[in-house]
This record gives structure tokens, sequence and C-alpha cells, in this order.
């Protein structure tokens, strides 16, 4: 079943599997909020596990905002779970800071909580990584609502080189909306990151969120969201959701142009888990419910599947079963 909270809606999610259980991560916000639309500042971190990526066992909050002064102050976002050489999980998460209570400004900061054991966290009150001005948009520019550095994506390749991809906006591009990419920072520890140019340049999104690096069939991808309101150029008009795109290797180059939908609005926040049949599947939480209004709640596994063109979700009459 798909996984939902009767009081909470609940959205974006990242996994970590720690080779028995898989843990999953999601933003949440009480529906006694009324509307949807301000869940946005009200998301804490919840945390999930199951054996099947089907059968969930809620295990409540993990982390929430902090004080007014920190770069979290007004909500805990997207991240990514990783266990580091010290054999220490790190949770990188977006840190969200809204300036006016009447407008969707903020900035967007990346922050990082540690855990011995995937179920208790501690934030680290020394870590902040922001956008650098020299290679990303920000605030101060006056071009956007919002200084865009967040969701990381974090992974190590090759042992001892840590990488980070993060939905960020560069300095130039067509016009205002056209200048989502994929920024990037590198570590040699997961403590100390350098921020470096962007990976990708812009192609027609107003923003790529979480991110996600796969390999499927030994290729490399790149999975990230981009709804229709925030596609621009020659893709303003076209549907948006979750888009699957080729990579030459894990750091790119990333072939943007050749960005396919894997799905629509329907879904969003797309992550690509491997179940322990070793087949690729795809969760995302449902954006728009069966009477069109916001879903709030994660998906059940769909299987991918190659059409001799590219991956696509299988259908459900061909769909398989996930291992249980």
């Amino acid at each position: 079943m798909s996984f939902a909270k009767d009081d909470h809606w609940v959205w974006d999610f990242w996994l970590a599997d720690d080779g028995e259980a898989y843990h999953l991560y999601y933003l949440q916000a009480p529906k006694s909020l009324g509307n949807p639309d301000l869940r946005h500042r009200n998301a804490s971190i919840g945390h999930a596990t199951s054996a099947d990526l089907r059968t969930w066992r809620d295990h409540g909050t993990v982390l929430v905002h902090g004080e007014p002064s920190e770069p979290d102050a007004s909500a805990t976002w997207t991240g990514s779970v990783v266990c580091g050489d010290d054999g220490l999980w790190r949770m990188f998460y977006t840190g969200s800071r809204f300036l006016r209570p009447d407008a969707i400004t903020n900035i967007e900061t990346i922050c990082v909580a540690v855990s011995p054991d995937l179920h208790a966290w501690h934030k680290s009150d020394d870590f902040a990584l922001n956008a650098d001005p020299r290679c990303y948009e920000t605030l101060d520019d006056g071009v956007w609502h919002e200084e865009a550095w967040r969701d990381p994506w974090v992974f190590q390749s090759p042992p001892g080189s840590w990488h980070m991809l993060i939905t960020a906006r560069g300095r130039s591009g067509p016009d205002e909306r056209n200048r989502g990419v994929i920024g990037y920072a590198r570590s040699d520890d997961l403590e100390n990151w350098s921020v470096g140019p962007a990976l990708t340049g812009s192609a027609g999104f107003a923003h790529l969120e979480v991110p996600q690096i796969v390999e499927l069939s030994g290729s490399h991808w790149l999975l990230f969201s981009c709804d229709g309101n925030h596609l621009a150029g020659p893709r303003a008009g076209q549907p948006g959701g979750i888009w699957l795109a080729p990579a030459a290797s894990p750091l790119g180059p990333f072939d943007l142009d050749q960005a396919r939908l894997l799905a629509d609005e329907h879904l969003y926040s797309g992550r690509i888990a491997h179940n322990r049949s070793g087949r690729p599947v795809l969760l995302a939480f449902e954006n728009l419910s069966a009477e069109g209004g916001f879903g709030g709640r994660i998906s059940d596994p769909r299987d991918l599947e190659w059409d001799g063109e590219a991956f696509v979700l299988a259908t459900e009459r061909h769909e398989r079963p996930a291992t249980r």
C-alpha cells in the first residue's frame, strides 16, 4: 500500500538502505493548516522503514526547524542520506528560511544531521553550505523569488571522493525562467565542501528539483523533477513531471536536450531504488489526487522497463510484484 498519514500531508522523500531495511525520510506538514500550499513553511522530516518498499512502519518525526537565527529557521526540506567511511550516517538536507510571512521569498542552505543508527539524528550546528554568488544566482540578484540551493544528492565516486548535486540557478540564461541548473560541491571527508561550477547549463527548466544519479542497465542517468509551470524556452507550455536524462558519467555531461518525461505531474519528486530482487523501481509522491486536489502521499513502487528507446514505467498489466 502507498505510504500516507491521516493527519499529515506527505510529499518529497529520500531513501537509505542498510541491507536489511529501507529507511524512508519524508517531508510532512499537518493537514490542520487547511491549505496544502502552506506545507512548505511548516515542513518537518519524518522516518519510516520497510522490508519491501510497500509496507511501511512509521517512526514519527526525526528533524524539525531550528531557531530564528539558524539556516533552517522556517522548515527542513529535501535531502539525502549516506554512510561515511567512519560508519556514521549523514543526512544532508535543505534548510529553508522565509524572510517575510506574506511572501514566498526564502533563502535555502544545505545543512547536515548525523546518526549512528538511522533512527536518532543530531544536527551539526557548525555546518552550513550556501550558494557561491560567483557561480550561482542568489537572492541579492533580484531575479528570482528564492535563493535556490536545495535538494542535495550526495554520493561517493570513487572511494574517498564525495560529490553533491544541488537544485540551483545559474547566473545567466536566455531569460529569468531559463536558469535552472544542477549545482555542484565536492568533499574528501563529508565535513569540508568546496562549491564548484554547475554541471549543466540552461536547458528549458526554471529548476531541476530532487536530482538523483542512478545506474540502469550499465548506463548512468539523471533523474529530476520539473512541473509544467516551471518549463521555459522551447519547453514552455509542455507537460511537466518526473524527467530522466542520459549521463556520460555520474558527474555528467548530462544530455538535458534528451530528457524525457518518466511520469506526468500526477506524480512528482521521484526516486529510483532497487528492490530485493534487483529490479529498478520508481517511487514518487502523489501530487494530484483522483479528485484533482493535492495527493499528499507516497506511491507504491512501479517497475521500470526499456521500451527500445527509453526507460518507461511498466504498465499495470505487465508490472511484476515487488519482492516481499
